[in-house]
């Protein structure tokens, strides 16, 4: 039998079909259109968590478009501010990191995203016929709306420091060194200031691994690259997308953003925005090792973690699925149709060797009601 056994959860117990739990967003305030955001960090090769995201962005996207009638679509950030290589002052004892940006330079990351996501997304997009659209966080920082938001949420950011790290209250802000061939910065901020000269323009001044001191002026239309950490990041995005009053944006995570998004919420909440003004966020199943823990493609690639008992290659580096891009996304289509069948197989996690089963066997015709 290929349908999973699920246990049932309050929430799956609340609901009828997986998409219900947007329900109250979309109903409360019909939008024109839903867009679903999935973001990933582009730091090698996708996993098959990832893909697994990826794909039930569109399945979901064309569910609620069938049932309410709404254009909908999928946009991807691809997230090229992942650290690429890291370093160390030895004088001052701080952290300091090269983002893939940085390193490798926007053609090349360019052919990163065509190589590697590209692929998939266009296959998912025309089996299901969902359109989509990629955006590198290199173009998003650059977007004139984009920088507006944060240099609007700078004299309220000490209202949600601590929500964004709750551990020291310093949201982490680089600027890489604007120096040719450069762009190191400190990885937590520790001698980065920001000071507002005015409503558009902000000098931010920091030191550089290799040159030492230095200044950057960040204007809505130009200036230094702004590099944020995880949860500032996602709190000036999504403030800037709460602007957009037609359009409903679905964040689409995995599992393991559950614990996190708490304190994004709490940092939109500290900063103004009022509970129905708050993104729409939707969870996926993740994939774990029999230990529990997430399916860690860095964990198992550095030797601090084995392959799960019942995991292939493939599921670390999808370019070794053993078939074409076109087959893997008719089997992950296949695999979310099962999840998404049932509230209990969807609000749930899932071993590699579970997924590695649902992905290889056809699901069945029909699903038993509860």
């Amino acid at each position: 039998m290929s349908h999973p056994v699920s246990p049932n959860t309050v929430l799956a117990n609340a609901l009828t079909h997986a998409e219900d739990v947007l329900a109250p967003r979309i109903l409360s305030c019909p939008p024109e259109r839903i867009v679903l955001v999935v973001g990933t960090q582009i730091n090698g090769a996708p996993h098959l968590g990832t893909s697994l995201v990826q794909t039930l962005a569109f399945a979901m996207a064309a569910r609620l478009g069938d049932r309410y009638g709404f254009p909908t679509e999928v946009r991807f950030g691809a997230l090229d501010n992942a650290p690429y290589e890291l370093g160390t002052d030895f004088v001052s004892g701080h952290a300091y990191q090269r983002a893939y940006a940085q390193a490798l330079g926007e053609q090349a990351l360019h052919d990163v995203v065509d190589a590697l996501y590209q692929p998939l997304f266009t296959a998912l997009s025309r089996r299901l016929g969902i359109p989509h659209r990629i955006e590198t966080y290199t173009q998003q920082q650059a977007g004139e709306h984009y920088r507006r938001t944060w240099l609007r949420l700078l004299p309220r950011i000490d209202a949600a420091r601590w929500w964004l790290d709750p551990s020291h209250g310093t949201p982490h802000l680089r600027v890489p060194c604007p120096r040719p061939g450069c762009g190191w910065a400190e990885k937590h901020a520790e001698r980065t200031q920001v000071r507002l000269v005015d409503s558009e323009t902000a000098h931010v001044s920091a030191v550089c691994l290799h040159h030492g001191p230095y200044e950057v002026v960040i204007t809505p239309t130009a200036g230094g690259y702004l590099d944020l950490a995880t949860l500032y990041r996602n709190l000036v995005k999504e403030l800037s997308l709460a602007d957009d009053r037609d359009t409903l944006y679905v964040m689409v995570k995995g599992g393991d953003w559950i614990f996190g998004s708490q304190l994004v919420d709490e940092a939109l909440r500290a900063v103004g925005l009022t509970g129905g003004q708050l993104p729409a966020r939707l969870f996926c199943p993740q994939i774990v090792t029999d230990t529990g823990a997430k399916l860690s493609k860095s964990l198992i690639r550095e030797g601090r973690a084995a392959l799960p008992e019942g995991a292939a290659p493939w599921m670390l580096d999808t370019r070794l699925w053993p078939g074409s891009i076109t087959e893997y996304a008719d089997q992950l289509l296949a695999m979310t149709e099962t999840l998404l069948s049932d509230p209990r197989h969807f609000f749930r996690s899932y071993s590699a060797a579970e997924v590695g089963r649902l992905i290889t066997v056809p699901p069945p015709r029909s699903v038993p009601s509860r």
